[in-house]
């Protein structure tokens, strides 16, 4: 593995890692409301147009490092797995919405649908281009984890969100151009994820909800494991 492969890929990482934490606060909000226009600490309004969004540093107030210091790690991981591929530079540009979507599910339990859309095109286009010969398992598995999963979301008590049931399709799909144990190792790794945590809640008789977006994508890198 060369070590300028994966320093690049950290830079690229935390390069993209910075723009995010004003993007993530001002979507952190439940379903159905508008994007924060202002600082809820300083009431200061974000300025209209592209540049109230685009925004490299903090949101406003407090500290935006912890994106960077995330997307360079998960920039390297992905170097490290995958190694000097075409999939490679795919998989770095789809970390930076599967990144988003992580801090926005942790703030607001919300996955929103833009971003997953996004994730959708950004990787599955190119991977469909560089894979034609897996678009058909890829298929398969999107739309075999979206049933089960909506399935799951239709049952009393909504173990599952329709966010979830999105996402889970989209990184299925995803996950389907690098074979089913692929598929099989991330969204079995996205489970233990959350059940591990769940039972820590009941052990620690603390009663919250449990995001379930950021242990899907966590699962998704895991799977890519079995692929490198």
């Amino acid at each position: 593995m060369s070590s300028h492969l994966v320093i690049l890929s950290m830079l690229f990482g935390a390069a993209a890692g910075a723009f995010l934490p004003r993007i993530a606060y001002r979507l952190t909000v439940p379903f159905g409301r508008p994007a924060r226009s202002s600082c809820h600490r300083c009431d200061r309004q974000f300025p209209s147009g592209t540049g109230g969004w685009i925004h490299a540093g903090p949101a406003c107030c407090g500290h935006g490092h912890r994106p960077v210091i995330v997307s360079a790690l998960l920039g390297g991981v992905l170097a490290v797995l995958l190694g000097p591929v075409p999939q490679l530079p795919v998989h770095l540009l789809a970390a930076v919405p599967g990144v988003l979507l992580a801090m926005i599910d942790l703030g607001c339990l919300r996955l929103p649908d833009r971003l997953v859309g996004m994730l959708a095109v950004v990787a599955g286009l190119p991977l469909a281009l560089l894979r034609p010969d897996r678009i058909g398992p890829a298929l398969a598995a999107g739309l075999l984890i979206g049933a089960a999963y909506l399935a799951i979301a239709l049952l009393p008590g909504r173990g599952l969100g329709l966010g979830d049931v999105k996402l889970g399709a989209t990184l299925a799909f995803l996950l389907g151009f690098a074979g089913w144990p692929a598929v099989a190792v991330g969204f079995g790794t996205a489970h233990l994820l959350n059940g591990a945590i769940a039972t820590w809640l009941l052990v620690t008789r603390r009663t919250r909800p449990v995001p379930f977006g950021p242990a899907l994508l966590l699962g998704s890198c895991a799977g890519l494991l079995t692929a490198a």
